[in-house]
């Protein structure tokens, strides 16, 4: 970083009084903080990493008030990020404002599998961070071993189910599967007995029924894993606990059960019974209904959800939710984004498939096309209605989907709900997509007023036009 950059952000933070989703702020005033390792780990843990700033007071209206001694504090600081597992490599730059000077420590971020960065001093459980907003926070479990899970390869949706029983099956369906395998997967046409097939496509291992055979076939795999299901609601108003004009809390509520194809069309279903239906006139002057929801699109956002979702014993115990409100719809799923991908690239690149023996199983039915059209398909079915896109996010380690239908610019001015929308820092795209009207209007129009008025808050403050920019919720 120059110096005049760094002049730059500390002006910045100065106009906005705020730290952000790349900027922690320290006073350093008197010496060097001697707790930096869960900031060190946060930024370590963002694609974007981020900027440690000492010098500038937070509690004293963000103050420069200069530090200590800046040689002695690269040293300190060099230090602590040795204590970090793998080691973290901080790039200094000093200058000096008002007559003072300050330091800032550039933290970049890991690959992801090196992922997470901890403090040796307390191990990888207590010491592993993520940035939330302006805030460090400590990783659970689950967040630390979905990273485990990807870096050793981990294959959850193989995993043996000691106490299943390979004769509670779906006969037909697993004599289709078995027709399909033979006849598209011609080395094991011949030659090859039935239990072999079981075996080489994940659906047995040593004998015993994976998780992936039990959630394609058994008749009943709650019986197993009584939470590996779906619960559905729809509700009256547009949050949870709103209730009716009867005090009605729920007007529909279900606990969705079976393998997953049955799954998949029964909560197709509950969307269907649920959702809204107009009539209009179609191009050829006919009558026609249009459902509030482009059903194909809800399938494939449930059908990705049981796909894609974390099999893992850390998360079998949490079923996959749809939560209908009266201006939309959320679909979440445990498991956050699997690999190397971002939000932003979801449907534009391929990419590397959590449950990949589930996803094969589901191909050969013809319950699944597994050549990644599903978020595609989401973003066109949703254009052709005249209905803003999808939008994608994962927050603590949940994927979730959120379909806005017609009633929604009715429910709160476009402003405040995107400032809600905010309270994740979300990108230009996931806005635009949001809001549901071209870029320069939305990026002009809508969310510079939105920043100028100290609504909404960038978190690269310094570099607006920066790539890695998100917008957050002004706390």
């Amino acid at each position: 970083m120059q110096t005049e950059e760094l002049k730059k952000i500390v002006l910045d933070i100065k106009k906005l009084k705020t730290e952000s989703q790349t900027i922690e702020l320290k006073a350093a005033v008197h010496g060097c903080p001697t707790r930096l390792f869960d900031t060190l780990s946060s930024f370590s843990n963002q694609d974007e990493g981020g900027v440690i700033i000492f010098g500038v007071d937070e509690a004293d209206d963000y103050d420069v008030k200069g530090v200590y001694d800046a040689q002695d504090l690269q040293k300190k600081v060099t230090e602590q990020c040795k204590q970090m597992e793998p080691s973290v490599r901080a790039l200094f730059t000093v200058c000096e404002i008002d007559g003072k000077t300050v330091v800032s420590a550039e933290i970049p971020g890991v690959d992801i599998s090196e992922r997470p960065v901890f403090y040796k001093g307390v191990g990888r459980i207590k010491g592993s961070y993520v940035r939330v907003g302006e805030s460090d926070e400590q990783m659970s479990e689950y967040e630390i071993y979905s990273y485990e899970a990807f870096r050793k390869r981990t294959r959850d949706d193989i995993r043996v189910v000691e106490n299943g029983k390979l004769n509670l099956i779906d006969e037909k369906r697993m004599s289709d599967y078995l027709h399909a395998v033979k006849s598209e997967r011609k080395n094991l046409a011949d030659n090859v007995s039935e239990a072999e097939i079981l075996e080489l496509m994940g659906i047995t291992n040593e004998g015993f029924p994976t998780l992936a055979g039990i959630m394609t076939f058994s008749k009943y795999p709650q019986a197993y894993f009584p939470q590996l299901c779906i619960t559905a609601v729809s509700l009256p108003g547009t949050e949870q606990g709103t209730v009716g004009d009867d005090g009605e809390r729920f007007i529909d509520n279900k606990r969705i059960t079976g393998a997953i194809p049955d799954m998949l069309e029964e909560a197709v279903e509950f969307v269907r019974k649920n959702s809204r239906t107009k009539t209009i006139i179609n191009d050829n002057g006919q009558r026609a209904d249009k459902p509030e929801y482009p059903i194909k699109a809800v399938r494939e956002a449930i059908l990705n959800a049981l796909v894609h979702r974390d099999y893992s014993v850390h998360t079998e115990n949490v079923p996959i939710r749809i939560e209908m409100y009266r201006d939309r719809m959320e679909i979440i799923n445990s498991g956050g984004l699997y690999g190397k991908i971002s939000i932003d690239a979801l449907g534009k690149v391929r990419p590397e498939t959590r449950n990949a023996a589930l996803a094969n199983m589901l191909e050969l039915l013809n319950v699944t096309e597994n050549r990644y059209s599903g978020i595609p398909t989401m973003r066109s079915e949703f254009a052709n209605a005249g209905l803003p896109a999808p939008l994608f996010s994962v927050v603590h380690g949940e994927f979730k989907v959120v379909m806005k239908n017609g009633l929604f610019a009715e429910t709160m001015p476009v402003g405040d709900s995107l400032v809600e929308f905010c309270s994740t820092p979300r990108t230009r795209a996931e806005i635009v997509d949001f809001v549901g009207k071209s870029k320069n209007h939305v990026m002009s129009q809508i969310v510079a007023p939105l920043v100028a008025d100290g609504n909404l808050k960038m978190t690269i403050p310094d570099k607006p036009k920066s790539s890695n920019q998100r917008f957050v919720k002004a706390k």
